[in-house]
């Protein structure tokens, strides 16, 4: 499998004079009333060159859900596919300005939300007890996305739209960012649709640092969350090894 990043939020930062560039690796593909590139693996014709194992591999309970474009992968032209692409990363990255990949975040979204919500893994950000939900389609899809200088150290905001809540990483040393906290104001044991789940689907953010913040000498991050309509307003404290 290949993943294509489709990033939605992309910031970008300074480090030793060198522009850099952070995506949210969302993975949205085009799928409209006049023309779709959406299928699933069990769908699709697998080259059986490629794919030997083509029957086991199209199960649903391998990788027979999963969402792909076909509007990649038939390297040959013959109809059936060569290679299979899939929607996003459900990472966030870190580029160089000449879009060398420097950084990577991998399954660790995946992995953290797991330990935290093994309960309510990839669910979706409309609905409660949907378990697993999203892992046929793009994870816990990473969308929004800001960046904050706080005592001479970068951070990124990563807001996770379907699980819900803002993953936090230290990336001042851009080829090994490291995890600081995965905060999350989701209610599973509340309603969507009446309004009782706290805040859902992360979509945009704004960090507000220190010298122009309300709350005077506390840096803030703003959050506007679609699915609830709700804004989030969060006070960052920073302590310093």
């Amino acid at each position: 499998m290949k993943g294509i990043y489709l990033p939605d939020a992309i910031a970008s930062y300074r480090v030793w004079g060198y522009d850099l560039i952070v995506t949210a690796n969302e993975g949205d593909s085009r799928d409209y009333d006049g023309y779709s590139e959406e299928a699933r693996v069990k769908d699709v014709t697998l080259d059986p060159t490629a794919f030997p194992d083509a029957q086991i591999l199209q199960l649903e309970e391998n990788l027979g859900r999963l969402k792909i474009t076909t509007a990649q992968g038939d390297t040959d032209n013959d109809g059936d596919f060569d290679e299979l692409y899939c929607y996003g990363g459900r990472s966030f990255s870190i580029w160089s300005g000449w879009g060398h990949l420097l950084y990577d975040s991998g399954d660790e979204f995946e992995q953290i939300t797991a330990v935290d919500y093994p309960n309510d893994f990839n669910s979706t950000n409309d609905e409660n007890d949907s378990f697993d939900d999203r892992s046929d389609d793009k994870g816990s899809e990473p969308e929004a996305l800001t960046l904050a200088r706080i005592f001479n150290r970068t951070f990124a905001f990563i807001g996770l739209e379907r699980m819900g809540g803002i993953m936090v990483y230290d990336i001042t040393w851009p080829v090994k960012p490291s995890f600081v906290q995965y905060v999350n104001t989701r209610d599973f044991s509340g309603d969507p649709a009446q309004g009782t789940a706290g805040d859902l689907a992360p979509e945009g953010m704004v960090y507000i640092p220190w010298y122009k913040s309300p709350v005077w000498g506390m840096p803030l991050l703003v959050v506007s969350n679609e699915v609830s309509g709700t804004t989030s307003i969060y006070q960052i404290r920073l302590t310093l090894p």
